[in-house]
C-alpha cells in the first residue's frame, strides 16, 4: 500500500500589507492638514495654551488704564472663539470620517487574514491527518514483521 498525500499547498494570495501604509500614502493635503488640525486641537496642550491666551486677554481688558480694545463682555474675543469653532469642527469630523474608514479598511484586513489563515490551518491539519494514517499503517506493518519474525522457522 503506498501512502498517499494531500497535494502540496501553494500560497497563491497576495502579500499581507500593513494597511496603515497604504492608508496614509495616499492621503490628500486636505486629509492630513484635517488629521493634524484635530491632533493639536484635541490636546492637554492647546486646551491649556487657549486658556491661557483668553485668561490674559480678559485680564488685559479688564485692567487696562488706556484702551479697551474689546470691553467686556468681550465680544470680539467671542467672535474669534465662533470663528475658530466654525473652521475646527469641520476640520475634526473630517478627520474622524477617514479614521472610520481606516477602520473599516482595517476590519476588511482582517477578514481576508483570517480567511488565509484558516484555509493554511485546514491545509496543515489534512497533512497531519494523512501523516496519521501512514505511522498507523507503518507501525501495523511493523507488528506483523515482528510476529512473521517470532514465528519459529519451519
Amino acid at each position: 500500500m503506498q501512502p498517499s498525500f494531500p497535494e502540496p499547498y501553494e500560497h497563491d494570495h497576495p502579500p499581507v500589507r500593513n494597511v496603515n501604509e497604504v492608508a496614509t500614502a495616499g492621503l490628500t493635503w486636505g486629509e492630513w492638514a484635517a488629521d493634524r488640525v484635530a491632533g493639536v486641537v484635541g490636546s492637554w496642550w492647546f486646551i491649556g495654551l487657549q486658556s491661557a491666551l483668553l485668561l490674559l486677554w480678559a485680564a488685559l481688558n479688564v485692567i487696562a488704564w488706556v484702551e479697551h480694545w474689546d470691553p467686556y463682555p468681550f465680544i470680539l474675543m467671542n467672535l474669534f472663539l465662533s470663528l475658530q469653532a466654525a473652521y475646527t469642527a469641520p476640520m475634526i469630523m473630517m478627520s474622524q470620517n477617514r479614521v472610520a474608514a481606516l477602520d473599516r479598511l482595517r476590519a476588511q484586513n482582517d477578514y481576508e487574514i483570517n480567511l488565509k489563515a484558516e484555509e493554511e490551518v485546514r491545509v496543515v491539519l489534512e497533512h497531519l491527518e494523512a501523516q496519521s494514517h501512514l505511522l498507523r499503517d507503518l507501525q501495523r506493518e511493523v507488528r506483523e514483521l515482528r510476529a512473521q519474525l517470532a514465528k519459529p522457522a519451519e
